[in-house]
């Protein structure tokens, strides 16, 4: 089902009429893209991020668990051969109203929360990419509390962290 990852970059391009699959897995790419940099920001990620990246693309898409297996896949090669994100926010920012991207947010924050803890890294990240889906500051803070505390983490684990 998925294309290869020459097509689906090739779909990133604005193109005339594009066919309603390829630009659906072209979603479906950049949105593996951006939960993949969130696991990628944690230099000592694991399986609880992996899994986290699975069950949030299950979640934002009805595909089969191969399928997310190949997208996660596609994804990791593209974020590694990428320069920057706007290719991917951009993608998204069409395609998703407001409220798609904020529980995009709140995915991203659970990959982040995923190992119970959140590293600069990932909270500098997370704050980028939102920025870039124009998520507003409160809708973003509100996705973080809601996804730390689906992970059981309370906020005064991360004394030195602030709310954003």
């Amino acid at each position: 089902m998925l294309r290869n990852l020459k097509e689906l970059f090739g779909a990133l391009q604005p193109q005339p009429a594009a066919a309603p699959d390829v630009a659906e897995h072209t979603l479906q790419l950049a949105t593996a893209v951006m939960l993949i940099e969130v696991m990628r920001a944690d230099p000592g990620f694991g399986a609880a991020e992996r899994r986290a990246v699975v069950e949030a693309l299950h979640a934002k898409f009805a595909l089969a668990d191969d399928e997310v297996q190949r997208l996660v896949e596609l994804g990791e090669r593209a974020a590694r051969e990428s320069t920057d994100w706007f290719e991917f926010t951009s993608h998204i920012n069409t395609h998703f109203d407001m409220p798609a991207k904020i529980r995009m947010v709140e995915l991203m924050w659970r990959v982040a929360y995923a190992d119970g803890r959140l590293s600069e890294h990932e909270r500098h990240t997370l704050w980028r990419l939102s920025d870039l889906l124009h998520v507003p500051h409160g809708a973003y803070v509100n996705a973080k509390m809601r996804a730390q505390q689906a992970a059981g983490v309370p906020a005064a684990t991360h004394p030195g962290h602030s709310a954003a």
